[in-house]
């Protein structure tokens, strides 16, 4: 239904060019808006007019008037008049109303539809029926979600239609509590770091207008509306990886998950039986942040010791010093390029675990989540 604030937009609009007062009832007799004080008593009035054969009447001075959506009654309008010209007036407030409700129902209809396929609960000749009612066309898209803190967000959902609503070709919608979905045409995106771009910009004005802090992951490009589902799957799953993976990301694209991906999908036993292969019964205790701090500058360095100790501002044999301790502790060199790849397998595969147990490893401390 049409929110109260549009309609009384609306009416105070109609009022400024006519110079004639309305005000519009719900079909149970209930005021919405007007543009002059309330006089009590219409009510009864209003629902015995909704229940009349008739289209219009005159009754103590007011021209009341149907809004009718699909041979239903809508809305009750009063004009605070009774002469000719009022009654024009009203006709024309009568069509006005009509038209932006439609409009707000087709509106409601297309986001509905938009749900349902990105849920995939349509079959394929349902979906392009439905598709062509509205005027949904085929078009390339990306699929983001944006998974709000806590919960979604009203001001957030409103900045994002403000943003990507103006297209018929783009939805934003709401599948579950926890996040808002952006369907996307990208037909005019040749280059992948516009999508990124995109992601890039919700982020910032969710987080500098709304004051929410945000995490956007993409899918791929998908050409048809029947793999919408596949783009929302992978969008999802951008979100759930990164939050495993790549904690300091706020975007995230599907097709950048790298081996997170691959670690994610694998069933935990395979990924506990891989774990004591590597460490045996117990976990070492190497998770103290200058064991974490030193592991992760050496990764990022390429296994290069002395740009590392030059970046940590240590000697050349302090660092040396520190990756021995950390071979006998772990059973690995990580100086060597395998077993380095083997230690962040590893590690990668602890988060996973860890994560699936609500639990956080950083700094050696277990944090609930």
């Amino acid at each position: 239904m049409l929110s109260n604030h549009r309609i009384q937009t609306t009416l105070n609009e109609i009022k400024e060019i006519s110079r004639i007062d309305l005000a519009l009832y719900n079909e149970n007799g209930q005021l919405l808006a007007a543009t002059y004080d309330h006089q009590a008593g219409f009510e009864s009035a209003v629902k015995d007019f909704v229940h009349s054969m008739a289209e219009s009447q005159t009754f103590a001075g007011f021209h009341f008037f149907k809004v009718m959506a699909e041979d239903e009654v809508d809305y009750i309008l009063l004009v605070h008049s009774s002469t000719e010209e009022a009654y024009m007036v009203g006709k024309l407030a009568t069509c006005q109303v009509r038209n932006l409700a439609e409009a707000y129902r087709e509106q409601a209809d297309r986001n509905h539809l938009m749900q349902n396929i990105l849920l995939g609960n349509l079959l394929l000749v349902d979906l392009y029926n439905q598709a062509k009612k509205f005027h949904i066309e085929q078009a390339e898209r990306v699929v983001y979600v944006i998974e709000v803190e806590q919960k979604t967000d009203i001001l957030a959902l409103k900045m994002l239609k403000g943003m990507f609503g103006g297209l018929d070709r783009d939805f934003v919608t709401e599948v579950d509590e926890q996040s808002i979905v952006v369907v996307k045409d990208v037909c005019d995106l040749e280059d992948d770091a516009d999508l990124e771009a995109i992601a890039k910009s919700i982020v910032d004005n969710l987080q500098s207008e709304a004051m929410v802090r945000v995490r956007v992951g993409y899918g791929n490009r998908v050409n048809s509306l029947q793999d919408l589902p596949k783009s929302y799957q992978e969008a999802k799953m951008a979100i759930e990886v990164g939050k495993v993976f790549y904690v300091e990301k706020e975007t995230i694209a599907y097709s950048k998950l790298g081996i997170g991906r691959l670690i994610y999908q694998i069933p935990m036993q395979l990924c506990e039986m891989f774990i004591h292969e590597i460490f045996g019964t117990e976990i070492p205790d190497v998770f103290s942040e200058e064991n974490m701090v030193t592991i992760q500058k050496f990764f990022e360095n390429n296994l290069n010791i002395s740009e590392t100790a030059r970046q940590l501002f240590v000697h050349r044999n302090t660092l040396v010093y520190r990756l021995e301790r950390l071979e006998k502790a772990i059973g690995l060199d990580i100086r060597r390029f395998e077993d380095a790849m083997t230690f962040k397998i590893a590690m990668m595969v602890l988060a996973h675990m860890s994560y699936q147990k609500g639990i956080h490893l950083i700094g050696g401390i277990d944090h609930k989540s």
